[in-house]
Order: structure tokens, then C-alpha cells, then sequence
């Protein structure tokens, strides 16, 4: 499986090339720029007499023009490559946030937080590509580097909003400048340029998308629930009467919140309860604390908390809706990302400005009681689409064991594997080594079946004295132990060995990337058909694609390797220490719970046994 635990020794797998903190370290500026004009929106009123409502266009213009941007940014990245377009998003989070920090009044600094929404929609549409590209030291630290990032962005942007902001309000926007402009630099220097995709993406492929009825129902639901949400990031500054240390702190709390439930709580909560139950009980959840400070928004000890407390909803939903949204549509998962997040970020931008509007011409509750019933709305039209929230579960929780072999078209998702020879198509063709197959949507489980390796090889078995061996491997040397393994015990018994790689995919809850090529998955799979024939032990190749995340890799190559009536799957150990071992893991615990037959794990850390069974 890709960056499966495959063998290795206990490796840190925060020893990444130093283009990866380069990015990593833009990453948390970046989402600093959540939370960080928080703490100064009533001193920004204040110094400028500047009324709420207009206050909190700082949002709106920010939101909506990144809502925009996001569809464009495949079209951007897929004709000047990742590294570039990242740059060119970092150039104008730069610019246009120091701009807004020399502007002389608030409609300078709304114009300029809308460039500055620009920047932030090429930045988020590529920084998770970009972090797995330069990867070298296992991409499941890299993806704890990007998780942790977007964790303390979050959590820190409010507190240096307040710091700065105690000083001047200026602060906050000359230290993104100055902090993004470090990062800038690092990056033009330190990131090499990753290939440009063979397909050029559309400019209006995003749009398109959204006729997909599961993708549209489920950005309709984030709509809904990022009303609510930056309702209450941004307007409740303004009733809590606090200075901008002390809303820097409050905001903090609920940005440590946030990042702790997208990281951990949100993927427990989906093992344990599903898709639906997940999102139908914690946007009920949030919908009754928004009902809380509506009721009690003059009392700043009951907002406060509330709005504290509100960072769990939040970070649970974040990371559920977006992994539901690329299971559910049926579009490449960057242009379904693009789509989701163009409607979700309209919704986000419009919440603030109409709450100020509803404040001065009603009451300071108003704004709140209607970010509730926004999330009651987003659970009626989340109920629509209840058959493909199941769709999705099974997609997840099945893998690859869902339907028999099939082909389709785009306008039929697959759940199913799809077996073609490795240089033919999968359904459609496949265009180039970097390609994923033509049309394929991203709920689409395939199975590229590389030829043999020379060798007769048995048809696949029912369980009994002949079924294969499967060998699961990744692109590690470590790796090399597994087939190993395998090839001893098919030596003792006669048997033929099946090598698995499951291709993963990365689903955050602001980005998604794919972690390695098509290509690449084949030319590990090959190494290892190698090593077996220089053997004389036949075996045949799989490469399962787009599991999204370890997880998904242990029930996909469980569920194949039942299909080939396997009776044993050799695996490693996890290659990892700490966080990082715990994700490794997650995917042996899938393996367990799916596989039909035993698991041989692979110590990496013991000298290997020969064809006696002692060591050698």
C-alpha cells in the first residue's frame, strides 16, 4: 500500500526535505487569515468610524472573491504547474496584505482583502499538492506537517491578530506581509517545479460539476452551515465588549478546537457513527449552540463560551462534509474541491455583511437566531440526499468489494473494480504516467492489473491449498522484506503471489491531492514482479486506486485480496513513530477487521528467515 507501513525501521516522519517546512510553514500563515482580523474588528471601527456592517466586509470581500477564484484554480494550476501557482497565490497574499495594512480607509482595505482572496484560493488549491510532491520522508509525516499547520494557523492567527492588534490595527496585516514574504522566498527557492498535468483542466468544468445532484446537495449543506459559521466568527466580536489581547485569546480557544476535532475527533466520529449520524447530530449540535448566543448575545461569559465550544462543530464538520463530497460526486476530486468550495465560500462571505445589515435594522440577536435556522435548512437538505451519504459509506466502508468487475463512463460512478491490462484503458484512456483514468469520478475504486511476471500463474483460488499469497508493499526499500517473505512461503507451498499497492489519496478539510502518479504506483508494483521472477516465482500485479487514506488502503487490499480467495496477506510493520504511527496503523486495523484470511506482519527491525525458517 502507498506509504503503508510496509517495513522500516521507527523512522521520524517529520524528516522531510526542507521544501516541505518551506510550504508547511506557509500553510500556517495562511490559515492564519481565518481568525486573524478577529480581535481587531472594533478597533478597525473604531479608528476608521467605520459602522459593523461595513466592518465585516473584511470578510465578505476576502470570502466571496475566494469562492470565485476557486474556480479557476484548476485552470491555473493544470497550465503553469503547482509550484507556480503557488507562488503566484503567495505573491498576493504579499501584496495585497500589506496594502491593506497602508490603507487609509475601509473600503481601501475591503478592496484589498479581496486580491488578498485571490492569493488564497491559489494557495489552498495547491500547498497539499505541493507538500506530497516534495515529500521524501514518508508522505504520512508530510501529511501530519500539513494537518499541524492548518491546526496552529488556525489556533495562532487570532492570538497575533490580538497581539499585533493591542499595538495597532496595521499590525495584524504587516506581519501576515512580512511572515508570508519569508515563505515566498523559501518556496521560490527551496520547492523544485512538479510536472504539469497531460489534461488541462476546463475554466468551467467546476460549474459543470455542480449538475452532479450529490455534489450540488452537499455544497448546499456547506453553504448553510458556513452562514452560520462565519455569522458567528464575524460578528460576535462585536457584542463581547473585549479588547483585542483578550479577543485574540478567546478565538484561540476556539481555533485550538477547531484543529483538534478536523484532525482527530471528526475521522473517530466517522468510524464509529457513519457519514450521516456524524453530520446530521453535530450540525444539530451547532445549530442549538448558535441558537445559545442568539438568546444570550448581550451576556459576554454565556458568548464566549459558546463560541468556544462552537470550534468542535466546526472542525467536525470541515473534515466529514469534504471527505462526503469526494465520495458522493462523480467528478475528478480537484474539480469537485473547486466546485464545494465555490458555493461553500459564497455562503461564508455574505453570513458577516448581512448580519451587520440585520443588526441596524432590527436587533443584535437577529443575525444569530438566522444562523441557526440556516443549519436546521442545511439538515433538511442534507436529508435529500440521504441515499448518497449511504452510497458514500459503503464506498468507504466496503473499498473495493462492492460490485463485480464493470465498466462505465463518467455518468456511472463505479464502486467497483475495474480490471484492464496495465497498458490498455480504464475506463477511458489514460493519458500518460501521471494520469488518472479519463472521467473517472472520485468515488471511482479501479484495479489496474499489471501482466505476470513470466511465470504460468495459477487463476485465482478459492480458499484452500492453492489460493495466493498476496503481498502488500508501498515504495519504501523497506518494502523489499515483504516480497521477500512472500516469495519464501510461495517457494515452500507451491504457490503464486498477488502484489497489492493501494494508490492513495489525500482528503483534508480545506484541501485534496493525490499522493503519487499512476505511473509511479505501476513502477512500484513492478520492482517487485522483478524480485519474483529473478525467483522463479510467479505472481501478478495489482494497483488499487484512489483509496483516500490509510484507512481506505487496509480495507481495499483486504477486500481484494478476499476476491482473490486469499488465504494470507503479508504486510509490515509500521514504519513510523508517535502521531505518525498512529495513522500507519489505522490501516493494519482495517486490514484486520476486512481480511478474510491471516496477516503476516513483517518485523523490519529482525534479520529475515530463510527458506528454514531461521534467521539468516
Amino acid at each position: 500500500m502507498s506509504s503503508h507501513p510496509a517495513g522500516g525501521a521507527s523512522v521520524s516522519p517529520f524528516k522531510q526535505p526542507k521544501a516541505v517546512f518551506a510550504v508547511a510553514f506557509a500553510c500556517v500563515v495562511s490559515f492564519m487569515g481565518i481568525g486573524l482580523v478577529d480581535p481587531i474588528l472594533p478597533a478597525i471601527s473604531h479608528e476608521l468610524n467605520a459602522t459593523p456592517s461595513q466592518v465585516t466586509l473584511l470578510f465578505t470581500s476576502y470570502l466571496v472573491v475566494t469562492a470565485v477564484a476557486m474556480l479557476i484554480t484548476g485552470w491555473v494550476s493544470s497550465r503553469i504547474g503547482a509550484k507556480h501557482t503557488l507562488l503566484a497565490g503567495l505573491t498576493l497574499i504579499v501584496v495585497f496584505s500589506a496594502l491593506a495594512g497602508a490603507s487609509p480607509g475601509i473600503g481601501a482595505i475591503v478592496g484589498f482583502r479581496a486580491g488578498w482572496g485571490v492569493g488564497n484560493a491559489l494557495f489552498i488549491a495547491t500547498s497539499l499538492a505541493v507538500i506530497v510532491a516534495s515529500a521524501s520522508g514518508g508522505f504520512v509525516g508530510a501529511i501530519i506537517l500539513y494537518e499541524a499547520a492548518l491546526g496552529v494557523g488556525i489556533a495562532v492567527g487570532p492570538l497575533l491578530g490580538g497581539l499585533l492588534g493591542h499595538i495597532s490595527w496595521r499590525g495584524p496585516f504587516f506581519g501576515v506581509a512580512a511572515l508570508m514574504a519569508v515563505a515566498l522566498l523559501a518556496t521560490f527557492v527551496l520547492v523544485q517545479p512538479t510536472p504539469r498535468p497531460r489534461r488541462k483542466t476546463g475554466i468551467m468544468e467546476p460549474l459543470r460539476a455542480l449538475r452532479h445532484r450529490g455534489l450540488l446537495t452537499m455544497s448546499l449543506t456547506a453553504l448553510c452551515y458556513n452562514w452560520a459559521f462565519f455569522t458567528v466568527l464575524g460578528y460576535a466580536p462585536f457584542p463581547m465588549e473585549l479588547d483585542a489581547i483578550q479577543l485574540g485569546f478567546v478565538f484561540t480557544g476556539w481555533g485550538l478546537l477547531v484543529a483538534v476535532f478536523a484532525v482527530f475527533g471528526a475521522p473517530w466520529l466517522q468510524n464509529r457513527f457513519g457519514i450521516a449520524r456524524t453530520l446530521y447530530v453535530n450540525l444539530a449540535l451547532f445549530a442549538v449552540t448558535v441558537l445559545v448566543i442568539a438568546i444570550w448575545t448581550t451576556h459576554p461569559p454565556v458568548l464566549v463560551t459558546a463560541v468556544i465550544v462552537a470550534g468542535v462543530f466546526i472542525g467536525v464538520n470541515n473534515t466529514v462534509t469534504t471527505q462526503a463530497v469526494m465520495t458522493v460526486s462523480s467528478v475528478e476530486r480537484p474539480i469537485a474541491s473547486a466546485a464545494y468550495g465555490f458555493v461553500r465560500f459564497i455562503g461564508g462571505g455574505l453570513a458577516p455583511f448581512v448580519a451587520g445589515k440585520l443588526v441596524e435594522h432590527t436587533n443584535i440577536h437577529v443575525p444569530f437566531y438566522i444562523g441557526a435556522g440556516t443549519l436546521v435548512l442545511g439538515i433538511a437538505i442534507l436529508a435529500t440526499a440521504h441515499g448518497h451519504l449511504q452510497h458514500a459509506e459503503r464506498v468507504q466502508a466496503a473499498g473495493v468489494d462492492e460490485a463485480e468487475p464493470v465498466s462505465g463512463t463518467a455518468a456511472e460512478p463505479l464502486t467497483g473494480p475495474v480490471t484492464a491490462p496495465v497498458d490498455g484503458p480504464v475506463d477511458g484512456p489514460v493519458d500518460g504516467p501521471d494520469a488518472t483514468p479519463s472521467g473517472a469520478p472520485s468515488s471511482y475504486v479501479a484495479v489496474v492489473t499489471l501482466e505476470g511476471n513470466g511465470h504460468p500463474t495459477p487463476p485465482p483460488a478459492d480458499p484452500g491449498a492453492g489460493a495466493p499469497i498476496v503481498a502488500a508493499v508501498d515504495d519504501s526499500p523497506a518494502a523489499e522484506r515483504v516480497t521477500a517473505a512472500a516469495a519464501r512461503l510461495a517457494a515452500l507451498s507451491g504457490r503464486a503471489v498477488h502484489v497489492l499497492h493501494a494508490r492513495e489519496g489525500v482528503v483534508t478539510g480545506e484541501a485534496v491531492a493525490d499522493v503519487e502518479s499512476v505511473g509511479a504506483a505501476r513502477a512500484t508494483v513492478r520492482r517487485h514482479l522483478r524480485r519474483l521472477a529473478d525467483q522463479d516465482i510467479p505472481a501478478v500485479g495489482h494497483v488499487l486506486l484512489t483509496a483516500a487514506g490509510h484507512g481506505a488502503a487496509g480495507r481495499m487490499v483486504a477486500q481484494h485480496a478476499n476476491r482473490l480467495g486469499a488465504r494470507l496477506i503479508v504486510i509490515g510493520a509500521p514504519s513510523h513513530g508517535g502521531v505518525a504511527a498512529l495513522m500507519d496503523a489505522g490501516a493494519g486495523r482495517e486490514l484486520a477487521r476486512h481480511a478474510h484470511g491471516h496477516l503476516l506482519i513483517v518485523n523490519p527491525d529482525l534479520a529475515p528467515l530463510d527458506a528454514s525458517g531461521t534467521a539468516a
